[in-house]
């Protein structure tokens, strides 16, 4: 009897992208009410999770949300300033983690692939984000930082309570303070947006150099 063939879709599971394993058909794998799931493609570590729990990428969140019209189209580009474009991974949660931020300002543009250890996917996320400020030497200039993290969006520009990672997100305000004019806008992930897709990019792939050390 011939084996049906199986594959790993991105997927969304607690705020994370992920990759699930199905099969041929693009149905999930499920054992006793639960999926397989991994945090990244080349990791070894995989997760039953209940399947309720995984959701497609571009599902609507349950709760803590950002406002639809908070989100920053590509048309809100300041071509006057400065875009950080930033993306956090963890290979597990926690489990070996990297950051990646694509900068640009006008035709001047930087990139930065960071391992950072072990960490959560949220301290990934607020990681690249401090990583992308403090590589800006004009304070003067206004600056867009984009990230498709909703809890990053969340502690940093709507002002939820950050009830873990409470000095790290404090040290991010008070360099943003620092700016004469810098803004935060939630971006949706795995949608076309290249830059932020770079940014992922540049986040995984400091995770993937590491292990090949």
């Amino acid at each position: 009897m011939e084996t049906d063939k199986t594959e790993w879709k991105r997927m969304r599971f607690k705020n994370n992208k992920v990759w699930l394993y199905v099969d041929r058909s693009g149905n999930p794998i499920e054992q006793s009410g639960k999926v397989k799931i991994k945090y990244q493609l080349d990791q070894t570590h995989e997760y039953w999770v209940h399947r309720n729990k995984v959701r497609p990428l571009d599902s609507k969140p349950t709760k803590n949300s950002a406002p639809p019209e908070k989100r920053a189209p590509d048309a809100s580009v300041d071509p006057e300033g400065i875009q950080i474009f930033t993306d956090g991974a963890s290979s597990g949660n926690p489990g070996p983690s990297g950051i990646g931020v694509f900068l640009r300002f006008g035709d001047h543009e930087k990139e930065i692939s960071e391992y950072i250890g072990m960490a959560t996917n949220n301290i990934a996320e607020l990681k690249a984000i401090q990583a992308g400020l403090n590589a800006l030497k004009r304070t003067a200039l206004p600056v867009q930082i984009f990230t498709d993290s909703s809890y990053a969006y969340g502690v940093l520009a709507l002002g939820w309570k950050a009830k873990a990672n409470s000095q790290l997100v404090e040290s991010i305000k008070k360099t943003m303070r620092t700016f004469k004019d810098v803004r935060i806008f939630k971006v949706k992930g795995h949608a076309g947006h290249k830059e932020n897709e770079r940014a992922d990019y540049l986040a995984t792939s400091a995770i993937k150099h590491q292990s090949e050390k």
